[in-house]
């Protein structure tokens, strides 16, 4: 297998026979089918939607959904591998898989009634309907609590007026879970393609996550009904779905830094400069230590979090430590392979500038850099900095 020089401290060793057999299956496919269609697709702007349904054979949706559901009732730690593998071939097609996971299946099965578990949970897993995650709106990002969205209480449901903005699958997704204030509480609400009053018009012109598709969410006066709120009220509802899917982007980093690691290593040992491959050159050797020492870090930090979560003895923080590190490790590891690579760096012959463009979005969603440094700042000053 492939990365074998990344795994320094052996952490292999500490994966169940289960987990590295998945983490192994999605590597495979990664390489056979993610890899060499993704730079055309990235050059042209488009999602590769021949991909979704090979995902749904595959098990990566619903990755902890429950069995009964249609998904593989898998651990947190496999959810985690398996995203590492997909972010090794490109950001958009694991946020395709992170938002399907922990932003649509999740809330459904936590919060929806069980009629709708039923309708929708085994056509998101087996990748027959696709979902997206309502949150972020134009003007309130960091700020949920902010959100303009709302729901007014009519005969037999809600009336729902708002837009969203920065939804992955947005233009794509068949049932859209959407967080809009009712009464001034936010509450979680099913909203299905097809219903009057809502639109998704895909946001273009991007120079990051390019192989994905990024929409608006727009509400006018649609009607919701009853049996399509979620079962939950305030913050919480948003922020447990948003942990999920923090935690499947701290392991996704850890793959787009070994992709551009495993190239540079590649790069270095067979440019030749001054009759020596230019690995033999201190400051080059420099660069690519910097990067081995980072995914080693970032590793061993994603695999614990990973175990705390599965014992439920993690917090919040655990969470924004490893989005916060891991994010950052892999953005400058990907600056730095592209220092080892000289000018060809900037070619898509490497995957270098695709993963460092898209990065630069996952260090600014699902919390900003920022925003984890503050809620870390808290957690260990007990003053909050927010306001």
């Amino acid at each position: 297998m492939a990365f074998q020089g990344t795994d320094f401290f052996r952490i292999d060793e500490l994966y169940s026979e289960e987990e590295l057999m998945v983490r192994n299956s999605v590597r495979e496919f990664v390489d056979e089918q993610i890899i060499p269609i993704i730079e055309e697709h990235y050059m042209q702007g488009t999602f590769p939607m021949e991909l979704v349904e090979k995902l749904g054979n595959l098990g990566m949706f619903g990755i902890k959904t429950s069995e009964k559901y249609g998904g593989a009732g898998a651990n947190y730690t496999t959810y985690g591998l398996a995203m590492q593998e997909l972010e090794r071939g490109d950001s958009g097609v694991r946020s395709f898989a992170s938002v399907q996971n922990s932003l649509v299946m999740f809330p459904i099965e936590a919060y929806a009634s069980e009629e709708k578990k039923q309708e929708w949970l085994p056509k998101l897993a087996s990748g027959k309907a696709i979902g997206c995650f309502g949150l972020t709106e134009p003007d309130h990002g960091s700020n949920p609590s902010g959100m303009l969205s709302n729901a007014k209480k009519i005969d037999g449901g809600y009336l729902l007026n708002g837009a969203k903005m920065w939804i992955t699958n947005g233009s794509l997704a068949d049932v859209a879970v959407v967080w809009a204030k009712l009464d001034g509480r936010i509450t979680g609400f099913l909203v299905e393609k097809g219903m009057k009053g809502f639109s998704a018009p895909e946001m273009k012109n991007k120079h990051s996550l390019r192989a994905s598709v990024t929409s608006e969410l727009i509400f006018q006066d649609v009607e919701v009904p009853e049996i399509n709120r979620l079962n939950v009220d305030g913050l919480k509802g948003p922020l447990s779905c948003l942990t999920q899917a923090r935690y499947g982007i701290a392991y996704g980093a850890i793959g787009a830094a070994m992709q551009v690691y495993e190239s540079s290593i590649n790069y270095a040992k067979s440019r030749i400069q001054f009759d020596k491959p230019i690995a033999g050159f201190q400051l080059v050797q420099d660069k690519l230590v910097h990067i081995f020492d980072e995914i080693s870090k970032a590793q061993l930090i994603a695999y614990r979090v990973g175990r705390l979560m599965e014992s439920g003895n993690f917090k919040p923080e655990h969470i924004s430590f490893a989005k916060r590190n891991n994010v950052k490790m892999a953005l400058e590891s990907c600056r730095i392979a592209r220092e080892v690579h000289g000018a060809n760096g900037i070619l898509n012959e490497y995957p270098i500038m695709r993963h460092a463009n898209n990065l630069e979005s996952v260090y600014t969603y699902e919390g900003t850099h920022d925003i984890h440094t503050l809620i870390l700042g808290q957690h260990i000053t007990g003053i909050p900095a927010f306001k």
